[in-house]
Formats: C-alpha cells, sequence, structure tokens
C-alpha cells in the first residue's frame, strides 16, 4: 500500500508537457514548473537541494590576524596636562575674572582675550567659572 502511494506520488510530481519537456509540481505553490529546476520561477522558493560536482568540498581559508600593536595616544584627563593650583585660578577669576585673568593662566589665551573684550562675557561667562572653579579638584591638570 505505501509502494502504491510512492508510485502515485511521483506521476503527480513528474509529468511531461506538449513539447515532451519533462515537468514537476512545485512542493510551495503547486504550479507546473521545469524537472531540473532548483527555484520555483512562479514562487521563488526552493523546491529542492543544489547538486554539487565537486567530489570533495574545499575547505575555507580561515586567517587569524591577532596582532594588535594599537597604542592610546588620548592624554585628555590624565595627568599628562599641566598641573594648576585650584586655588590661584580661583582668586585670579574671583577679582580679575572679568579680563580673563584665570583663563591667561590656565593657557587658554583664545577664550582669555575672549573674557577680556567682553568683561567676562558680560559678567555670566565670570559667574559661571567662579562655581566651576570652587567644585575642581586641587591641583587640577588643563
Amino acid at each position: 500500500m505505501e509502494n502504491n502511494a510512492n508510485v502515485q506520488t511521483q506521476n503527480q510530481q513528474t509529468t511531461t508537457q506538449n513539447g515532451g519537456t519533462p515537468t514537476k509540481f512545485c512542493k510551495n505553490c503547486g504550479g507546473k514548473i521545469a524537472e531540473k529546476a532548483i527555484i520555483c520561477p512562479l514562487c521563488g522558493c526552493q523546491v529542492e537541494e543544489m547538486k554539487t560536482t565537486n567530489a570533495a568540498p574545499q575547505p575555507q581559508q580561515i586567517v587569524i590576524n591577532n596582532s594588535n600593536s594599537n597604542v592610546n595616544q588620548n592624554n585628555i584627563g590624565t595627568v599628562g596636562g599641566r598641573m594648576k593650583n585650584k586655588w590661584v585660578a580661583f582668586w585670579l577669576c574671583f577679582f580679575l575674572g572679568y579680563l580673563g585673568a584665570h583663563r591667561f593662566y590656565e593657557g587658554k589665551v583664545g577664550s582669555g582675550i575672549l573674557y577680556l573684550l567682553t568683561f567676562g562675557v558680560f559678567g555670566i561667562g565670570w559667574l559661571i567659572d567662579t562655581i566651576i572653579l570652587l567644585c575642581k579638584p586641587n591641583p587640577y591638570y588643563v
């Protein structure tokens, strides 16, 4: 009984078209396709596994490169900067902050000139810098 079912399924799956080309039915959509088709042109699903012509597949070459020679060049926030005293910067900011003296002390010449020309960025920058300097550790690095 099982043999009859296999023969009947085989007959349903493989037939010939008018031109004599052997066809089969797609397992997914049921449409007629060529017997040698691996992918159904109607639904795009894979009907069969691809047959390989090589007797033994070649192993893929794997290259492992573990030579990490990267060196961290970042010196931001490390001891590599110039050490400055918190209280010297604070008193310069408190008395001469509108002239940017504390900025020149830290080596920030560009913002020092800006503070000099705008009277401590109209007093707002002076006030913010005073609060920031009070929160910094002693000594701090610029």
